[in-house]
């Protein structure tokens, strides 16, 4: 038996833990050089040999079988780099049939991340480009994965090229960072192109979680007493004062998107924001009702509009609660078109009953909204 059972399960979140040559074993020849490495911890798979682990791009057979066995209980087992497919595309999909969910968005975790960082323009599209064909190639022998493109925006011209790269791979959705797209709004006259030809193609775009930094400026963090280690026990991971601000350039991104005529402009152009939470949406979705009614006196961009922000978002955007908010009083407060199932998996941020705690917060409900809730707007969205 499968853990997720009784209704179509669509995940709009998961993740690759890619191995330290993801990006230079799909660069081009003459970036291979120059494209990063993932780094890894050394001794993140001491447990069974981190060299065996890059040489056959599999767990070894013993663990597999013992992952195997833990049947509907999978999601509860190993985590990380550990878990059943967490860089082995046969075992993702002996994962998924454990899991039940009948289709899952496949993020990388380090990788595109990598892409967007790099400072070099010329490096950051190639290892986009890398990232991609190593996503399309995990994701390649399971229609029930839908591969997460990376697209840099910083070069509107390198990014169309780059959609059409992604269209020829097959991939489901584009993640673009959510920052000021090469010192420009995101509706900026120069990405609309950009914008109308993922809308021609039905190509959605989604945020997501390291997109930007997870950290804020470390003078937040300055008390006169110790600096708090993460969740995980180190220091690079997200802390509490940093889930304080952790939407934040999502929240102002889509926000320049609304207010900037894109949706107005391009009514079929569909996205995501995804593992950044969601209990900022209701107040969000508010926010920019308001300034579109008070600021349209002054601003002519805002008298085009047709249709409130709220509307637009509504109908061309979803978003990923995490498993520990109400879902329940999410939609609640605003609607229950917006909202998206996901797992995380084999990440830990996703937990080890996220169908349990989302159940008990939705509670109530009727079955139309858990439809929605766990497919409808996945398929809106991503089709």
């Amino acid at each position: 038996m499968a853990y997720a059972q009784g209704r179509v399960f669509l995940d709009a979140d998961s993740h690759i833990m890619e191995l330290p040559d993801f990006l230079t074993a799909h660069a081009t020849a003459a970036f291979r050089d120059r494209v990063p490495k993932v780094l890894i911890e050394a001794d993140t798979l001491s447990s069974f040999g981190w060299d065996e682990a890059q040489e056959t791009r599999a767990h070894p057979p013993a663990k597999v079988d013992e992952m195997v066995a833990l049947g509907d209980e999978l999601i509860s087992g190993p985590k990380g780099y550990f878990a059943l497919g967490a860089f082995n595309p046969d075992e993702r999909t002996q994962a998924l049939d454990q899991l039940g969910f009948e289709r899952q968005l496949v993020f990388t975790t380090f990788a595109a991340p990598m892409c967007f960082g790099a400072v070099d323009l010329d490096v950051r599209y190639e290892a986009a480009a890398a990232h991609n064909r190593g996503v399309a190639e995990f994701c390649a022998a399971d229609d029930r994965l839908l591969g997460v493109a990376a697209l840099p925006l910083d070069d509107p011209q390198r990014a169309l090229a780059e959609i059409d790269h992604v269209l020829e791979l097959g991939l489901a959705t584009v993640w673009v960072p959510h920052r000021p797209a090469g010192n420009r709004s995101p509706g900026h006259e120069d990405l609309e192109p950009v914008w109308a030809k993922l809308a021609a193609a039905g190509l959605p775009f989604v945020l997501h979680v390291g997109g930007q930094p997870l950290q804020i400026h470390d003078d937040w963090m300055n008390t006169g007493r110790g600096v708090p280690t993460d969740w995980q026990g180190g220091g690079e991971n997200v802390r509490s004062k940093d889930m304080v601000a952790l939407h934040h350039d999502a929240e102002l991104f889509l926000g320049s998107m609304v207010l900037d005529g894109v949706f107005e402009r391009h009514p079929q152009l569909r996205g995501a924001v995804v593992e950044l939470g969601a209990g900022w949406v209701p107040s969000f979705m508010k926010r920019l009702d308001w300034s579109a009614e008070i600021w349209r006196k002054t601003e002519p961009e805002l008298q085009k509009l047709t249709r409130t922000p709220s509307e637009q978002l509504t109908t061309q955007m979803a978003f990923t609660p995490y498993v520990y908010e109400d879902v329940g009083d999410l939609i609640r407060l605003s609607n229950d078109e917006l909202y998206l199932f996901s797992s995380d998996y084999p990440h830990h941020e996703g937990g080890r009953n996220p169908l349990g705690r989302f159940e008990r917060s939705l509670d109530g409900h009727t079955a139309q909204t858990l439809d929605r809730f766990y497919a409808d707007n996945f398929t809106r969205v991503f089709g």
